[in-house]
This record gives structure tokens, sequence and C-alpha cells, in this order.
């Protein structure tokens, strides 16, 4: 079978809430804006907030024209809501702000039953796993490490690294040039069907959809070798691992 397992993260082996726009988050960062001297209202450091976000992303397509769907580093906007009020923060508050926000605005996060057998049955046979998430590092360091996925993985990419995201085939291109692997050799596996499984099918890789909760409604054709349609993960074991 293969040797290469390329995963998402969230949704696949991740089941995390967030809502980044509750009034509770803002009201909360406002106070810790104002801890360091950057006093904003609630109200205006969201959309302070919203609108930096956007400025990022305008400037990560100018600088990345080939880039069809972009990310940005999401510590950037933080590091500017000090600055445009006039405060020079250092390298660690921004880090410590991006992670009380992700704290803040995540109402839970857990493995997937099922994820750790997956792992390690890989693991023992033998096979080498990679991460290709669409998520921040300044988050998504911190929950790998949290729920002790950090060692399994032979290779890592999280978009806002690449300002370049999943379908695109420029983020599939990092990966497999980074760590020298082989399409023939390599499973995409995922549980949206477009960044995922569209991205993977375009990049000429096979691939395993995974429909979980949190996955987006499929509007058009899934494109995946394989499905697992009731978001059990033991059964990606069934279908895509087998001893050598």
């Amino acid at each position: 079978m293969y040797k290469n397992y390329i995963f998402d993260l969230y949704g696949t082996l991740v089941d995390i809430r967030t809502d980044e726009w509750q009034a509770a988050l803002w009201k909360k960062m406002a106070i810790l804006y104002g801890y360091h001297g950057a006093n904003y209202t609630y109200r205006e450091l969201g959309a302070a907030y919203g609108k930096l976000v956007d400025k990022e992303k305008a400037a990560v397509r100018r600088r990345h024209p080939e880039f069809s769907v972009i990310d940005i580093k999401i510590e950037k906007v933080f590091r500017r809501l000090y600055t445009q009020k006039g405060v020079r923060p250092t390298k660690a508050l921004v880090m410590f702000t991006a992670e009380a926000f992700r704290c803040f605005s995540t109402k839970f996060i857990k493995l997937y039953g099922g994820v750790i057998d997956l792992l390690d049955t890989l693991k023992a046979n033998g096979k080498r796993i990679y991460l290709l998430s669409n998520a921040q590092r300044v988050f998504t360091e911190n929950e790998l490490n949290m729920l002790g996925l950090t060692p399994y993985f032979d290779g890592i990419c999280i978009s806002s690294d690449e300002e370049c995201s999943k379908p695109d085939a420029h983020y599939f291109e990092a990966l497999f040039n980074r760590y020298a692997l082989k399409k023939q050799e390599s499973v995409m596996v995922g549980n949206d069907y477009i960044s995922d499984i569209g991205g993977a099918a375009d990049f000429g890789i096979d691939s395993l959809y995974i429909h979980q909760l949190i996955s987006p409604e499929i509007k058009g054709e899934l494109r995946s070798n394989y499905t697992v349609m009731d978001g059990d993960v033991f059964k990606i074991k069934e279908l895509i691992v087998r001893k050598k």
C-alpha cells in the first residue's frame, strides 16, 4: 500500500469548536490589551482585528499572486493591534496574546476516538506520517503538543508558515519538495471534500475522505479513492493500512 500518510488536522484527527466573534472573547481581549497599555473598547478591538486581517491578506496576495488560496501569520495582526495604539510589544507578549485569544475562543478540543490507535499502527508498520494543515502555527503547535501528536509526525506543514493553503497545489508541493515524497507512494486523509480531497486529486495523489460533524456540506463531486462517511477513524486502518 502507501508509504506516506498525509493528514489534515482539524476535523480529521482533532475535534474542535471555536468562536472568534463572540462578544465575551473580545471583552476579555480588550482587558488583556489594556493591561499592556493598548486601550480599546471591545467593539473597537474586534473591528480593528477584522480590518487588519483583511489588510494582511491583501499584502500576501500582492507578494504571492501565484497562490490561489492564501493564508496569513495571525501574530502580525496581534502585534499591530498593539503598535497602532503606540505600544511596542515584545515577541513574547505577542505570542502570549495569540495564545490567550485561542484559549478564550476555543469551546473544546479533543482527539477523535481511534486516532492514537491509527497512528500507532502506521508507525508499527514502518509508515511515514505527515501533517498538511490549514492552520496558524501560533495556535496549532501548542495544540499538537498538548494532544501528544507532535512525536508521530515525520514532517509538518502549516499554512500560515507558507502563506498558502489547501487546495492550492503550491501548498502540496511545499510538503512534497521539503520531504522528497513521491506521489504514487502517498495518500491524503482529510474531512474537507474541497480543500483536502479536491486538492489531493488536482495534485495527483490518492485520498481518503472522512466525514465529521464539522465537515463542509458536500455540494459537488467527492473525488476520493476511499470514504468513511460515519466519522469512524478506526475504519481508516481497515481501508488504507496493510502490512507488507
